[in-house]
């Protein structure tokens, strides 16, 4: 039986953050991280198709909260604590420069989620920490001020436990035993499925937007991008982490709106149309692209309105008009169910916000039990927001243990 001061179940980036700041804190403590599969660190590896995103250029704590649908109330503490500027300054003390794109996605220069990964082995090294692979958990027991962890293979005690998991079902149900309250998972980031001559043979294209979905009270605005299956991008990303609950009980089949000219109404946008039709009379409708709105969108959008391809502004009727308008403005696509964004899986549930410390991110139901990262009830939109608040419960979960 193998004994350590502070034991971390979850070979992730919330698991290495955290041991690896609890060793520097306090180099005194043994530390352990188990890990059930073969290799560590591997969503870090696919994260930001291979780059790692590593946060997001926001350094406004109330600005950055946003990006939580849940968890935004909980995380505004912790992020006065440690944040963005904080994250970008851990990573340069040990050598890795950052860098920002124009959406605000920061990556190691190096654009490759291996330099994230050779920092947090190369550290783990320097400091100590075992890292126990091919370790999976079947069974959690508190012993009177110790922990006792069952892996399939052996039996560890320790001082204080770290659960990194992330959305593990199994370990949901050990922490469920454990007298936690777990709220059921749904998946998060998704993009939507949607067949609709409107896009056919448009993969690829993308527009500012603004999203709605029908019966709803959310929305959500940025970049769209039509895809072969349907609708993807940060606009639609978005909205499907805010609306998760609520499109899970839908079970995936609903409509949205979609205005592909942000900040105009139906009825603005049919005088600018007006105005087409009275300044450029001779002009064929689908010749220029109006509004910056792509080209082939633009016709597609034009021929849902009713109109020839021939036709030029001067015919263009009172209805064709009022139907390009809401083309425009009100698209409506059936959405029939979703696919998961590339390899990034993430999913809203976890254990209850109400039952952890924020201060520190200890569980309120043990004094030595500690959880950071997706095995807790929040999750982001994508742009680096999940890791950064993988960082900050890592490294607040990380000081209090030193200092217990």
């Amino acid at each position: 039986m193998a004994h350590f001061d502070v034991l971390i179940v979850g070979g992730g980036a919330a698991g290495f953050f955290t041991a690896i700041n609890a060793a520097t804190f306090n180099p005194a403590l043994s530390i352990g991280i188990l890990e059930r599969g073969k290799g560590v660190l591997s969503k870090v590896k696919v994260s930001g198709g291979g780059r790692c995103n590593v946060t997001h250029a926001e350094f406004i704590p109330k600005e950055l909260v946003r990006n939580y649908p849940r968890g935004h109330k909980e995380l505004l503490g912790p992020f006065h604590s440690f944040m963005t500027g904080d994250t970008i300054g851990w990573f340069a003390d040990r050598g890795i420069e950052l860098k920002t794109e124009e959406d605000g996605r920061m990556f190691p220069v190096t654009n490759d989620s291996q330099t994230i990964i050779d920092c947090f082995l190369n550290e783990a090294k320097h400091l100590g920490i075992q890292i126990l692979t091919g370790q999976p958990v079947k069974n959690i027991e508190k012993l009177d001020n110790q922990w006792s962890v069952q892996s399939t293979k052996q039996t560890f005690t320790c001082n204080q436990l770290v659960i990194t998991t992330g959305s593990n079902p199994k370990m949901w149900d050990i922490l469920q035993k454990l007298g936690h309250n777990l709220i059921d998972a749904v998946p998060s980031l998704f993009t939507f499925n949607i067949t609709d001559t409107r896009i056919k043979n448009l993969a690829g294209l993308s527009n500012y937007s603004e999203v709605k979905i029908e019966n709803l009270n959310l929305e959500s605005e940025g970049p769209l991008l039509i895809t072969h299956w349907g609708m993807s991008g940060p606009g639609i990303l978005k909205l499907s982490a805010w609306a998760a609950r609520e499109l899970n009980q839908l079970d995936y089949q609903f409509s949205i709106f979609v205005n592909w000219v942000p900040g105009f109404t139906t009825e603005s946008i049919r005088e600018e149309l007006q105005n087409c039709k009275q300044n450029s009379p001779k002009q064929r409708v689908m010749k220029y692209s109006q509004f910056k709105i792509p080209k082939r969108l633009w016709i597609q959008l034009a021929k849902a309105a009713g109109i020839q391809e021939d036709l030029a502004w001067a015919n263009i009727s009172n209805l064709q008009l009022d139907n390009f308008s809401l083309q425009l403005t009100k698209a409506k696509f059936k959405v029939n169910g979703k696919s998961t964004f590339k390899d990034e899986f993430v999913t809203a549930g976890g254990v209850s916000l109400k039952e952890i410390d924020f201060k520190n991110f200890r569980s309120k139901k043990y004094e030595n039990l500690y959880l950071a990262g997706e095995v807790l009830n929040i999750d982001a939109v994508t742009g680096g927001f999940n890791f950064q608040n993988a960082w900050t419960g890592a490294y607040l979960a990380a000081k209090a243990i030193a200092e217990h």
